[in-house]
């Protein structure tokens, strides 16, 4: 293994949770009269931090969201996950190679640690995932772009950033793993390869991982 720690990103990489929450998000920013799609939803928010949604937002129009926002949004999203929610076809063997590697890996998310917890114990993979090797945006100042969080997750698990790699699926994401001096492994499931620009490595399976890393 050419690296030390391994270090995902989750909604999207781990679970399939993108399609739901970005589909949600989309229809409750319009029932709030601004109006959003699914693909707007994608391009502007997909890997941030909830912080980012009210940003852009007051910064669009001029308008501040409800301050229940955020938990009509979570409400719905736990919702669909327990009734929807998987894991990313083939992260599972990637895990257990890992395991029996003894590689270490952790999470590392924009979404909260309820959001995190929510959709380990739906899909299964909180066998995989301990308290240890959980880190939230909540856990830093900034969410990504800013690289706080990956580099906070490093400091927890030991390792120095030059000897992380980060997976992940967003733009915002694969910027932040640059800015925090990391390689990053881009995952196209989702999203088109040239918006991942700086991504080291990009790959469209999961199942290319594992082999990837050695």
């Amino acid at each position: 293994m050419r690296y030390d720690l391994v270090i995902f990103d989750n909604d999207g990489v781990l679970v399939d949770s993108e399609p739901i929450s970005n589909r949600l998000l989309a229809a409750h920013l319009t029932e709030l009269g601004h109006p959003t799609s699914y693909e707007d939803s994608i391009r502007d928010y997909m890997g941030s931090a909830m912080h980012r949604v009210h940003d852009l937002v007051l910064e669009r129009t001029g308008k501040r969201l409800p301050d229940d926002f955020d938990d009509v949004f979570h409400s719905r999203v736990f919702a669909a996950f327990e009734r929807d929610l998987k894991p990313v076809a083939g992260v599972t063997d990637v895990l257990e190679k890992l395991t029996a590697d003894g590689t270490p890996y952790c999470v590392a998310s924009s979404g909260s640690h309820e959001r995190i917890r929510v959709g380990h114990r739906t899909t299964g993979l909180d066998r995989w995932f301990d308290d240890e090797r959980v880190f939230s945006s909540q856990d830093v100042g900034r969410g990504k772009p800013a690289p706080d969080l990956f580099l906070y997750a490093a400091e927890h698990m030991g390792v120095r950033p030059e000897r992380c790699v980060v997976v992940e699926d967003s733009p915002l994401g694969v910027r932040a793993a640059v800015a925090a001096g990391m390689d990053v492994y881009g995952f196209t499931a989702m999203t088109p390869a040239e918006r991942l620009t700086g991504a080291t490595q990009l790959f469209s399976d999961m199942g290319e991982l594992a082999d990837l890393l050695v």
